[in-house]
């Protein structure tokens, strides 16, 4: 006997066999039991969700005779009188399907209409199901259509199509519409592991997990790879021989790049890159994971209680990356991964395209050292924080007070299931003062000094629309950072004139969306960005303010009696550079 491939083999029979479509079974099964049926019904959805298998249920139900021949319309056809084994089959002979990207022309539409005037044959119904409806030509449709509106009651049309922006709307407004969603990963896991356990063949939980992510919400899709996995692994389904026959990146190459990436080892990017092309790993692949990965970084870092919510192996290492790298370069990387998926194709080399979106972001990355070397102190173990600590001269730690508060102020953001903020934000509220516990740390690096600020009038404008955009949301990633870094000129009445540092940040597409964003805030202009010198930004006036606020809060905590007090009586000293705003 041939081989059933597992997607025939497992098509569901009935509602109850379906998977990952309740809210369409419940609609179904609730309009048969009350015999409320509607004469066309228009299932829409990707490929793979159960289109057609929900097509002919319905036709089962609609003409099932039941165990004795004695049954009537049914939720739950028997599976075993002759019209349900016909129509399983696909030789019932009141239940017609065609193909509508093979047969989309008029003569085939009217042909099949011509079989409606006759009364069924063997069933109750007759049912049409045209597949890929949208495929029809605007001839086909105009001919079904007084047909499909007032069918004779003995006739059920089912239409089906991927694609319902292309089925005009006048066919649209004749049928009862039903949208079959795409499957999530757990649903298609749980779905093999029954299917592969009756099938009494042994699988990796890990493999199962990425053959249901590689699906993409396809049931039929699924069941197709895990078919091609048994083949490939010779009756096996392990992750290692899954991962390769699907090309998929491993977690570490994903983990190390991230780890690079929060460190700003270009070289190590570089390196990790080049090893996913000498292993033939898919560069779209690793973009993909990216995402996945910082996804869940940037939930760690937003609800610090999700830490204990995740049973996934690979969560504590997920931790510690969230906890390296600031918040709103996580975002930014996840935008880049997500965007730079459609530059590989563009590119000549797609490893090359690759390493070209990572290192985009260590572009943006600010230059002070000081921010890198306090990832990498937060980065490592305890027991390497410690290590490092106990190693470093005194003379190094006593000559760099301002590189030991910063490493202060963010391990105990850290400690405290906080993430450090950004200093590229909107306005900021008000902030009070409090004094935390010195840490000190190898390898410290002179304070940067902050850019000097010139305000002026086009400043104070810009800055306020620049915050109401951030504010809003309106700009994001590339856009925000361009708004934020750049100095307004000048104001014409339809044309407005900014200067940008970065030559990075000058780019047609960032321009063009911080427009629109200024078209869609009411300001109709269109922009003009040159490079040049910058004196009044948002962003060095976030940085004024900020700095104007650490002031008043170190003055707060010096004129506070209680630490006047302890510094007269008990000789205690405020470690310089330990006083931390909080909102």
């Amino acid at each position: 006997m041939s081989y059933l491939v597992l997607a025939r083999k497992y098509r569901p029979r009935n509602f109850t066999e379906m998977v990952g479509q309740e809210h369409v079974v419940q609609a179904l099964t609730n309009a048969l039991v009350q015999q409320r049926l509607h004469h066309a019904y228009l299932f829409t959805g990707t490929r793979g969700v159960g289109k057609t298998t929900v097509s002919r249920i319905l036709a089962k139900s609609l003409n099932c005779q039941g165990l004795d021949g004695q049954g009537g319309i049914t939720a739950e056809p028997c599976g075993v009188c002759q019209a349900c084994l016909d129509i399983d089959a696909g030789r019932f002979v009141d239940y017609t399907e065609l193909d509508a990207a093979s047969n989309r022309g008029v003569d085939e539409v009217q042909s099949l209409l011509e079989q409606a005037i006759y009364k069924p044959v063997q069933g109750r119904f007759k049912v049409f199901m045209i597949d890929e409806v949208h495929m029809l030509t605007n001839t086909a449709f105009n001919a079904m259509l007084k047909t499909l509106e007032e069918p004779p009651e003995y006739l059920k049309f089912v239409l089906a199509t991927t694609d319902p922006q292309k089925v005009p709307v006048t066919v649209l407004s004749r049928c009862l519409q039903f949208n079959l969603r795409p499957m999530a990963p757990e649903t298609v896991f749980e779905h093999l592991t029954q299917v592969l356990s009756h099938e009494k063949l042994p699988a990796d939980p890990m493999a199962l997990k990425l053959l249901a992510r590689a699906a993409r919400g396809s049931m039929r899709d699924a069941l197709s790879l895990t078919d091609q996995a048994i083949a490939f692994g010779s009756g096996q389904l392990q992750e290692a021989t899954v991962r390769l026959m699907l090309g998929s990146v491993d977690r570490s190459h994903v983990m190390g790049l991230i780890d690079a990436l929060a460190r700003g080892d270009g070289a190590g990017v570089v390196a990790i890159s080049e090893g996913l092309r000498v292993n033939g790993l898919s560069a779209a692949s690793a973009l993909e994971d990216m995402s996945m990965v910082l996804q869940r970084m940037a939930v760690l870092q937003a609800v610090p209680s999700a830490a204990s919510e995740s049973d996934d192996p690979d969560h504590l290492e997920m931790l510690r990356l969230s906890r390296a790298m600031l918040a709103d370069e996580t975002q930014l990387l996840y935008s880049l991964c997500l965007h730079g998926r459609a530059e590989l194709g563009l590119a000549p080399d797609e490893y090359a395209a690759l390493t070209m979106v990572l290192l985009r972001l260590l572009a943006f990355k600010p230059k002070q050292n000081q921010v890198h070397q306090v990832h990498q102190v937060l980065a490592a173990t305890p027991e390497a924080q410690k290590k490092t600590l106990t190693t470093a001269p005194p003379s190094h730690l006593q000559a760099k007070p301002a590189f030991q508060a910063a490493v202060s102020e963010s391990s105990s953001e850290v400690s405290e299931g906080k993430t450090p903020p950004s200093l590229s934000v909107g306005s900021m509220a008000p902030v009070q003062g409090k004094s935390l516990p010195v840490r000190e740390a190898s390898e410290p690096t002179q304070r940067t000094t902050p850019k000097l600020l010139v305000a002026t009038q086009e400043g104070d404008f810009w800055t306020q629309t620049v915050r109401q955009l951030v504010a809003s949301d309106a700009v994001t990633a590339l856009v925000r950072e361009l708004a934020l870094q750049s100095q307004l000129i000048a104001r014409d009445t339809d044309q407005w004139h900014l200067r940008i540092e970065s030559e990075s940040l000058n780019q047609g597409a960032a321009r063009d969306r911080l427009q629109t964003a200024l078209n869609a805030a009411g300001f109709a202009v269109k922009l003009v960005v040159e490079i040049g010198k910058v004196t009044d930004s948002p962003a060095q006036r976030n940085a004024a303010d900020l700095a104007e606020k650490q002031k008043a809060a170190e003055d707060l905590i010096h004129s506070d009696p209680m630490v006047q007090a302890m510094v007269q009586n008990f000789g205690a000293k405020i470690v310089p550079g330990t006083i931390k705003l909080i909102s």
